[in-house]
């Protein structure tokens, strides 16, 4: 059985294909649209900076940690704290998802089942076309992959992440505002190609004298690239010039490329679409600068693909019931080791964290009973304090 078949395997009340082919209509968006996502290829992960900036995301976003809270699918819930399937780690399912969305500002998880046809874990998929269909009051997504396999799943079963989402009341717009970077980066690109290929060849003109006729300065020529530019040629590659040529200049081709203040401009285009800098490629940032990649670029998707996945893996009633998939930033660890120490000092003693988050924090292992959480004595509570110093005041009056 194929990775297709396990994703997509036949369910007894799903409707057929052909049902799906003939359903009554699209489900229509509000702007009056058919819902449709088309993938595009991804040619902007083919430019070495552009997947240097999708990488240095994924990697980070790879490292949150997945956490499941309540009682409902203890089964589903048991497996998925392991990993999201059977193929991947939680790690490889994150920068994957992380991946595709910063690529085609839409990506669909779709749920993996058993041959009882329960869920078993879920998996990001990577359609060439997508489209959501109204069949018997219910819109389900149906795919169409570039092998040529169709599929269909409820839209309520499956996890949709976007970016830049604005005129599809679904799917993420493309990257077209990038278009014009992508274009100088190209071009940057073949002017040094070509600036390598000019450096290794020689031009050069020369003033030929004494000869009257257009026939000589004809013969002339084809003798000069026959002892000298053919293959047979035996000049050694040395050319030699006669008493006749007067002047000889070599011509110098200058190939065009962007500067280094354009080139940078160009970087800063394409760090500002995506949320990085150099110090976040290279793994040079230090905590502070880390600390905004985080708030800006990791926190908004660990949201979204928290609630995401939570209303695909959980029913309404389930959810009020306080089930929910969490992607936390536990092992984020963005802060220098002074800095983590002082954290965990003044957490610690005020009972803001537990003895083994403390050593979670410093890259420590769990130790037996370090889930407690304690409080230094003098501290007092707030509101016993105010009602002590009303009686002091009453007496004082007295």
């Amino acid at each position: 059985m194929s990775l297709f078949e396990k994703l997509f395997r036949p369910e007894k009340n799903k409707p057929s294909d052909e049902a799906l082919a003939n359903a009554k209509g699209f489900f229509y968006e509000l702007r009056g649209y058919n819902p449709v996502f088309h993938d595009w290829r991804g040619q902007i992960y083919e430019s070495e900076l552009v997947r240097a900036a999708i990488d240095a995301r994924a990697r980070h976003i790879s490292k949150l940690k997945i956490e499941i809270h309540g009682s409902a699918r203890l089964s589903l819930k048991n497996k998925m704290l392991l990993a999201p399937n059977q193929w991947m780690t939680w790690a490889q399912f994150l920068y994957r998802v992380s991946t595709i969305l910063d690529i085609h500002n839409t990506a669909f998880i779709v749920p993996v089942v058993d041959d009882d046809l329960n869920t078993t874990g879920y998996y990001p998929v990577l359609p060439e076309r997508c489209e959501i269909i109204d069949y018997k009051g219910e819109p389900w997504l149906r795919y169409k992959f570039s092998h040529g396999d169709t599929a269909a799943v409820e839209l309520r079963k499956c996890a949709i992440l976007t970016k830049h989402q604005y005129r599809d009341d679904f799917f993420g717009e493309r990257n077209n505002a990038l278009d014009e970077t992508m274009k100088l980066i190209h071009i940057q690109n073949e002017g040094i190609e070509e600036a390598v290929k000019n450096s290794a060849t020689y031009r050069f003109y020369a003033k030929v004298n004494n000869f009257t006729k257009p026939e000589d300065l004809a013969n002339e020529r084809k003798r000069f690239s026959a002892e000298n530019l053919t293959k047979d040629a035996e000049g050694g590659g040395i050319l030699l010039f006669p008493n006749t040529y007067g002047e000889i200049h070599q011509i110098d081709q200058k190939t065009w490329t962007v500067d280094a203040d354009q080139m940078k401009l160009i970087r800063e285009n394409v760090f500002d679409y995506f949320g990085v800098n150099d110090e976040i490629l290279r793994n040079s940032a230090k905590s502070d600068l880390l600390d905004g990649f985080f708030n800006g670029a990791i926190e908004p998707f660990a949201i979204q693909f928290s609630e995401r996945m939570t209303m695909a893996i959980y029913s309404e009633r389930e959810r009020q019931a306080g089930n929910e998939l969490l992607a936390n930033a536990n092992r984020l660890q963005y802060m220098t080791a002074s800095e983590k120490v002082a954290l965990a000092q003044q957490m610690l003693d005020r009972g803001v964290m537990s003895i083994n988050e403390a050593r979670e924090l410093l890259n420590y292992a769990p130790v037996e009973g370090g889930d407690l959480r304690t409080i230094r004595g003098e501290y007092k509570d707030a509101s016993g304090i105010e009602e002590t110093e009303g009686m002091n005041n009453a007496t004082d009056d007295e």
